[in-house]
Order: structure tokens, then sequence, then C-alpha cells
């Protein structure tokens, strides 16, 4: 039987801690601001993926239908030449799970596909998306941050989704009042050398 929603984060209101992909439909629960799924990937696949030159991770910007998603990462990938072996398959066959499940989820026919490799402090202000939801994935780098927002301030207390587990954060077009209070930024990162390969799927 498949889990929704695991608990309720303790430290922050509104976040559901699942334990399978198809949990991420704890989006859908009241007062669910943001689901994770927290997950490891294997042993063989984080030590590769960080040892790659970040000219050889896969980049796009793209609209789609979430059948097609497999076919588009394995011509990015040829593009970028990132190395053909075991560890590219499982990164391939993951994304195009990710894409599926979240489009079932929101009941969207297409996705908005973004692939991108950050070495800057891209979005690096705390927000909310003007738009329903969104998936985030960091494949490679510190996850995405998170935390409630004050009145007048970021957040007093900010958590990092690890790395490979994808979270899944309300935007202010969902149809709840009062909206969400979560934002969320990308990790600060410039001058550190760092780079961080991140996915991002929008419903369409």
């Amino acid at each position: 039987m498949t889990q929704v929603a695991d608990r309720l984060d303790t430290a922050v209101i509104g976040v559901a801690d699942v334990t399978t992909l198809e949990g991420l439909s704890a989006i859908h629960q009241p007062h669910c601001a943001a689901a994770v799924f927290r997950r490891q990937h294997s042993d063989h696949f984080v030590p590769w993926i960080a040892a790659l030159d970040p000219s050889q991770l896969p980049s796009a910007r793209v609209v789609l239908q979430p059948n097609k998603v497999r076919s588009a990462l394995e011509h990015l990938c040829e593009i970028a030449e990132t190395p053909a072996c075991t560890q590219r398959d499982a990164f391939i066959e993951d994304v195009t799970k990710l894409a599926t499940s979240f489009a079932r989820t929101m009941n969207a026919p297409y996705v908005r596909f973004r692939l991108d490799v950050v070495t800057t402090n891209a979005c690096r202000k705390f927000h909310i998306d003007a738009l329903t939801a969104r998936l985030i994935c960091t494949y490679r780098g510190t996850g995405t941050q998170y935390g409630t927002a004050t009145d007048t301030s970021d957040p007093e207390h900010i958590n990092t989704v690890p790395t490979g587990s994808p979270i899944v954060l309300r935007g202010t077009r969902w149809p709840e009042n009062p909206a969400s209070k979560l934002l969320h930024r990308s990790p600060p990162i410039e001058g550190t050398g760092a780079s961080r390969l991140v996915l991002v799927l929008d419903p369409v």
C-alpha cells in the first residue's frame, strides 16, 4: 500500500516527509506546503556525478510530454558528452520517473523541464514561485533550502533538502487560502568552486 505522508516535519509546519515517490501526492493534503521524498542514491552514483566536469552535465529548458523526457535527456547527455555507463542510465531512468510521477500527481499533460548547472548564487533569495507547484531535485551539490516565513524577514530556521531527494513545493497559484508561507532558495555557492545539477519540473 502506498504511504502518502508519514509525518509533517516537526521543525517546519506543513512539510510532509514521505517514503515513496508516489507519496509526493501528499502535496494535495490540506495545509501541506511541501512534500519531501527523502532517499539516497547508490554508492556508485554519487561519486560518479560528483567527479564529472560541469561541462559534461546535461542542461536544457523545454516543455514536453512526460513520455518524451527519456529520449530528450538521452539526447542532452550525448550533447554534453556525459559518459555512457550504468550511472548515466540510472540518472536518465530516475529523471524520467520523477517527470512521469509529477505530471500524474498534478494531472498535467506537459511539464516544463529544466536541468540547470549552477555555479553562482542563482535564486539565492527566499521566495515562493508564481505557479501552482514545482518539483526540485538536486542531483549534485547542496540541495534546496527552505523555511517558514516571518512577517518581515527570511526564515529564522533554514532546512536543507538532502542531495538526491525530490521536493514538491506549492506556489502562489495553489488554490488554497491562506497561501503557503513556506519559502525556499538555492543555497549560495558563488566563490566556493562548487557546482550543482538541479532538476526543476513545473506542470503545464
